[in-house]
C-alpha cells in the first residue's frame, strides 16, 4: 500500500474540498439537494479516488482510480462554470478554487501518464522475457 497522505496530489485535494465546501455555503437554499449537494460530493470525491486507487495492488486499477478523481475535477469545475452563470455566486477574480482545479487537474494528468508508462514499461519486459 502507497502512503497517499504524503501525495501532493491528494493534499491538494483535501485543499479543493474545502474552497469547495466554501463556495457551497454560498448556494441558495434552494439548492441544497441540487447543485450545492452536487459540488461538495464531487469535490469529495476527488482525494477519496486517490486514496482509495492507493490501496490497489495493480497500477491499472491504481490508473482507473486517478482517472475517476480527473473526472470529478472536470465536473466540479463545470458546476463552479454553472452557478456563476445561473447568478448564484460571484468569485472574486482572486479566489483559489479555479486555480487549484487548474493545477489538480494537470498534477492527475500526469501522475496518470506516468502510471500507463510504468506499466507499459513492464508488459514489454514480460513479453520479452516469454
Amino acid at each position: 500500500m502507497k502512503n497517499y497522505k504524503e501525495l501532493r496530489v491528494w493534499q491538494q485535494g483535501l485543499r479543493i474540498v474545502g474552497f469547495a465546501y466554501e463556495v457551497a455555503r454560498q448556494l441558495p437554499r434552494e439548492e441544497t439537494y441540487g447543485l450545492r449537494s452536487q459540488m461538495t460530493r464531487t469535490a469529495i470525491s476527488i482525494p477519496s479516488n486517490i486514496a482509495e486507487g492507493s490501496s490497489r495492488t495493480s497500477e491499472l486499477e491504481y490508473k482507473h482510480f486517478l482517472e475517476i478523481a480527473l473526472g470529478s475535477c472536470f465536473e466540479l469545475d463545470t458546476q463552479l462554470i454553472a452557478a456563476i452563470q445561473l447568478g448564484f455566486i460571484e468569485l472574486p477574480p482572486d479566489h483559489p478554487l479555479p486555480t487549484l482545479l487548474e493545477e489538480e487537474i494537470k498534477m492527475l494528468h500526469g501522475f496518470i501518464s506516468r502510471l500507463s508508462s510504468t506499466s507499459k514499461a513492464i508488459s514489454q519486459q514480460l513479453a520479452a522475457n516469454s
